[in-house]
């Protein structure tokens, strides 16, 4: 992901300049604003590859930023939030948002979070914009899952994990390879977290959507 262009938008400065500090330690690109107008001004003129950007912002709030900036394209984005509020997350996630992460946030994690998603929006460019399996349509461009005609609300890595497994149908993933591909994570923690994500999509899309192939992990087929 090196030589890929963020911005950052945060009006806290010494979060900011954490933040950007470590994503060019990364190897990012990173520029930064500080209250809503700039950072619309910042992502019109740089035209990022990803912004990271806080919902309390002077000026007008995260949640009007990502409306403007995503009206003549998709920019991913990964919000910023220090409420945990699932309203609040809805919301974001309604006006363009990619995925969230509430404050305190650990700076690996964030990391993690910033290359999932832009290795989600490379997939998708390359794939197409939407995915079939059984009665369950994915829409990659918007991100809305629809079940027998009716909308499904997933969480950002829900969306993921379904869109991972359903560009490859009958594949069979490891536990360790949808955490590196998925969450963007290294080393093999997190097993729990699969799990549990994969329990998720049964409950909201039908039991039979995902299945467990035991000692190596999960696929997707139609039912």
């Amino acid at each position: 992901m090196a030589g890929r262009v963020i911005a950052v938008i945060e009006d806290e400065v010494t979060i900011a300049d954490a933040v950007a500090a470590r994503l060019r330690t990364e190897g990012f690109r990173v520029e930064v604003a500080h209250d809503g107008p700039a950072g619309v001004e910042l992502v019109d003129r740089i035209r990022p590859d990803l912004v990271v950007l806080d919902v309390m912002l002077p000026g007008f709030d995260g949640l009007e930023v990502c409306r403007r900036i995503q009206r003549d394209r998709h920019v991913p984005v990964v919000m910023l939030t220090a409420r945990s509020d699932e309203t609040d997350l809805l919301v974001g996630l309604g006006v363009g948002a990619d995925d969230y992460l509430t404050k305190p946030f650990s700076p690996r994690e964030l990391v993690a979070r910033i290359n999932a998603v832009l290795r989600r929006t490379d997939l998708a460019a390359t794939r197409g914009t939407a995915l079939r399996v059984g009665d369950v349509g994915v829409d990659l461009t918007q991100r809305r899952v629809h079940r027998g005609g009716e909308e499904v609300h997933l969480t950002p890595t829900e969306f993921d994990l379904l869109a991972h497994l359903a560009a490859r149908p009958g594949t069979v993933f490891t536990r360790d390879q949808l955490l590196a591909e998925v969450w963007g994570y290294d080393g093999g923690f997190g097993a729990r977290s699969v799990d549990s994500h994969v329990a998720a999509l049964r409950r909201k899309l039908g039991a039979g959507l995902v299945r467990t192939v035991h000692g190596v992990g999960y696929a997707v087929e139609a039912p």
